[in-house]
């Protein structure tokens, strides 16, 4: 049996769907591409007469590569070769029991170099191993999915990646494989940019929370809405890019032929055409945001919210108002004692939100227009947007509206990237975050067939460039559309505002907030005991000998108790937002940081107890 055929027998078993691709040809003449024989009587691969691997000792040197890993995340192969530097990593982590089960992900462009190694070399104990991924060829942002899964379904999924680069391979294919590291980068930098945003906006989400806690009881969830229009009628996202301004004639046509989902961001344009969208999407929760919908009666538009919007949106003109399930500890408290709302993704932009909910309403396809996610012609918005009104309004002499935009295309660590027509247009980090998730996102809904009006935005895999004309061509729906949403909404209103159900969910709303403000009473009482017990072997942050074992013995039991509380995630929200602190790095039990924490978790519990009572006296 030769090698190919003992490798393929597992990858027939193990990834049945890796040997179609392996059929692509090389990019290179066949006598471009060729193994000899290195010094210690492996073999090593040339390719244009660039080494790919060492010619004395390519295990050895694979060996060398791998004894760089010292984590616990997953493994990164930028291109694979023959599989030394592979095998070397996998030889690695099997010699730690805290390396066990480490995902290894293997990035190679071209599919014919692993088929040469599959023929060249015997890796059926290799390719056994478990886990083990591979990213052939394609679009670079392939590799955006692989991090999501990883970090779903392992363990270790979400801890710092590591890699190995051949460099050899990276040579051959540069533009490529930066394009990788660029997608890993941006995948990565995501968890740096939440804890951020949460430092930053941690307390306004608790305010706005408490504030709004009734709406969890009184307004019906987005799930109400699934499935509610046909396959077949078209559903239009108006996000907020500068590609927005050349649709604005075209409004009232394009509500003819497709349900209507905007961002609040997207307003203004739709006024400006005397358009009004069938749904509103509004999430974000600041002050500024709310701004938005400054002076837009919305008597046709039900909006969409989370439940820690800015409070005056909630009470905002408009045909109804559809919530989704809370993204934060403190809505979800409530929301599993009464009834569950809806859940939609959150990718950072109010675009993500806007997608995942027109694709719950049921149609086979998105018309998408105004996510551009860059800045072409260096603009960074539709004109007449809020954004630039506000420029406007605070523009000097010495300071020009034109300051804020070039501030925009400046501080997001901007650079030139493909554009959807084949041009070069211009974005930053920030969206090219936006535009992994959404990337992941099309390719995960292969049900549903997205389409972008325009190209002159980000190039994104899985989005499918077209015109208005051929959105125009479309047949007018609207009287289809009106029937299949009124009959939505008419069940709604029988269903979850009848007399009785209104009855059950005020009683269950009234024991959960009972429960609530209980626990939080109970958790800060846990906290102060912990405070009083570190207090004084403390003051000089070292415990006395003898009252070493008090002292860990009891917070060893308050920290059972804590961790046991229905509350602790809601307590565990506000401490980064306060203090800085992350609980989930901090010693409950028995150094001396203990007592900042749980000083900043007395804190928390008493904050989120005033901000209660605040947002029910309101």
């Amino acid at each position: 049996m030769t090698y190919w055929d003992s490798n393929c027998a597992v990858i027939k078993e193990k990834f049945p769907g890796l040997l179609k691709q392996l059929n692509k040809p090389a990019p290179w003449p066949e006598e471009d591409i060729c193994i000899e024989t290195a010094a210690s009587g492996d073999p090593t691969l040339i390719i244009q007469n660039i080494s790919i691997h060492s010619r004395r000792d390519p295990k050895r040197e694979g060996r060398r590569l791998a004894a760089t890993l010292n984590g616990t995340g997953p493994i990164i192969i930028l291109g694979f070769g023959l599989g030394y530097a592979a095998e070397g990593a996998l030889e690695k982590t099997r010699l730690s029991p805290a390396s066990v089960n480490r995902p290894l992900i293997i990035v190679e462009r071209h599919p014919a170099v692993l088929r040469k190694a599959l023929e060249t070399r015997n890796l059926h104990t290799f390719l056994s191993a478990n886990p083990l991924i591979f990213v052939l060829g394609g679009s670079e942002d392939g590799l955006t999915g692989v991090l999501q899964f990883c970090e779903t379904h392992f363990s270790n999924g979400k801890a710092p990646l590591e890699f190995i680069r051949n460099h050899g391979l990276m040579q051959l294919d540069a533009d490529w494989y930066a394009g990788v590291e660029r997608h890993i980068r941006t995948w990565t930098s995501k968890d740096a940019v939440n804890r951020a945003t949460l430092r930053r906006f941690g307390t306004r989400w608790v305010r706005n929370g408490t504030r709004n806690l009734t709406a969890i009881r009184d307004l019906p969830g987005i799930d109400r809405l699934a499935g509610t229009v046909a396959q077949d009628i078209p559903t239009f996202l108006a996000a907020a890019g500068p590609s927005l301004d050349r649709i604005a004639a075209i409004l009232p046509d394009i509500r003819e032929r497709c349900v209507v989902v905007a961002v609040d961001t997207a307003l203004r344009l739709f006024t400006a055409a005397g358009v009004d969208p069938d749904f509103a999407v509004v999430v974000d929760p600041q002050y500024w945001n709310a701004r938005h919908l400054d002076h837009i009666p919305l008597p046709k538009t039900r909006l969409i919210v989370e439940s820690t919007v800015y409070p005056p949106v909630l009470r905002h003109p408009c045909a109804g108002i559809f919530l989704s399930s809370s993204l934060y500890p403190l809505g979800r408290f409530i929301e599993a004692r009464l009834e569950h709302k809806g859940r939609l993704a959150a990718g950072g932009s109010v675009a993500t939100t806007a997608w995942d909910f027109a694709r719950i309403l049921g149609s086979s396809s998105i018309w998408i227009a105004g996510l551009d996610l860059a800045f072409p012609g260096f603009k960074t918005h539709f004109k007449g947007a809020r954004f630039e009104e506000q420029a406007l309004l605070e523009s000097s002499r010495f300071n020009p509206g034109e300051t804020r935009s070039f501030r925009a295309l400046r501080d997001g660590k901007p650079f030139w990237a493909a554009a959807a027509d084949g041009s070069r247009v211009l974005t930053d980090q920030r969206l090219a975050l936006y535009a992994a998730w959404f990337e992941t996102r099309f390719h995960g809904t292969p049900n549903l067939t997205h389409y972008r009006i325009y190209g002159e935005g980000l190039a994104l895999s899985g989005l499918t460039t077209t015109s208005a004309e051929d959105l125009l061509a479309l047949p007018c729906r609207r009287t289809a559309i009106d029937q299949h949403l009124e009959t939505a909404f008419s069940h709604v209103q029988t269903g979850f505002m009848q007399p009785e159900h209104v009855q059950e969910r005020s009683a269950a709303y009234d024991a959960a907030l009972k429960e609530l403000m209980e626990g939080l009473t109970t958790f800060k009482a846990l906290a102060d005991a912990a405070l009083k017990i570190l207090g004084s072997p403390y003051r000089s942050n070292f415990p006395e000998p003898q009252d070493t074992g008090f002292v860990r013995k009891n917070l060893e039991a308050i920290a059972g108790e804590m961790a046991a509380s229905p509350v602790k995630a809601i307590v565990d929200f506000l401490v980064p937002a306060m203090t800085g602190l992350e609980t989930e790095s901090q010693n409950l039990v028995g150094d001396a940081s203990s007592l900042t924490l749980y000083q900043a978790l007395s804190d928390a519990a008493q904050e989120q107890i005033n901000q209660i009572i605040r947002g029910r006296d309101a």
